[in-house]
């Protein structure tokens, strides 16, 4: 295979990619209005739960609005990356899933196209919702949009492979939508997008270690780093390392060869 099959076969999934998000207008307004009802309203809420005064409250609510602005921008990226795979599973049960990966291209490079056109299509949704929050008056430095970018790419990997992990583990459209719930919404609340660990800690320890070892809350860190032009090494290494050991485990359990025996032997 020469390099022109290789760039052939990621174009074609990545226009598929694109035109699915396109035609699914309700996705993109859902990543956008997502967000950024948590970063209204429950920034609200927290000034509300602290009693601030009418004085010097409303500082308080613009700072902590700014500091979820990048847990917010991972979820964004963890609920793309949940619907991407939603889609694997609806291909599965379709057989185009099946079709792709019978082309004479290694699987793994057939996966980590999907992979990388799903984040192509959650860094446009960030950016847009970013946009957005600096109309609504969040302090985010402009080069710090530049900044943010590689910090996207590996989060963005990260968080798909795991949706595509768990695509690969599950074969019928109506299961995925509680696996869903169940992986979302542990990852999200038990992280630093919403709270640092410290303010954790104080509360319970042990939710604070899980927070500490949550590997969302290292790609928000991450983020949060690299939007004031800082890199966190170790942020970095768990969210290379964790997105590795995802998208191998995928790539595994995506093989035809295997399914075809465990399904004779079942």
């Amino acid at each position: 295979m020469s390099a022109a099959h290789y760039l052939g076969a990621f174009a074609g999934i990545a226009r598929r990619e694109l035109l699915r998000f396109v035609k699914q207008r309700e996705r993109f307004l859902s990543a956008l209005v997502r967000p950024l009802v948590w970063l209204v309203v429950f920034a609200a809420g927290f000034r509300a739960a602290l009693g601030l005064s009418i004085t010097a409250p409303y500082q308080t609510y613009i700072q902590y609005q700014v500091y979820i602005v990048p847990g917010l921008i991972g979820m964004i990226q963890l609920f793309n990356g949940m619907q991407s795979s939603l889609s694997m599973v609806y291909d599965q049960e379709m057989g185009s899933m099946r079709v792709l990966l019978t082309a004479p291209l290694p699987r793994w490079y057939l996966l980590l196209s999907k992979l990388l056109a799903g984040v192509a299509v959650s860094m446009l949704q960030v950016y847009v919702f970013v946009v957005v929050a600096i109309l609504f008056g969040i302090d985010i430095p402009p080069r710090g949009l530049l900044w943010m970018l590689p910090a996207l790419i590996p989060t963005g990997l990260m968080l798909g492979a795991l949706g595509m992990l768990l695509a690969s583990a599950i074969r019928q459209l109506e299961n995925f939508a509680g696996v869903m719930n169940f992986v979302i919404f542990p990852l999200f609340f038990l992280s630093t997008a919403l709270y640092p660990v410290w303010k954790m800690r104080e509360a319970n320890t042990l939710l604070a270690r899980i927070c500490d070892w949550n590997p969302f809350s290292h790609a928000v860190e991450l983020i949060r780093f690299a939007l004031y032009g800082q890199f966190n090494l170790l942020a970095f290494a768990v969210v290379a390392g964790t997105g590795l050991i995802f998208f191998l485990g995928a790539v595994w359990s995506f093989d035809p060869a295997r399914r075809f025996r465990a399904g004779r032997t079942a």
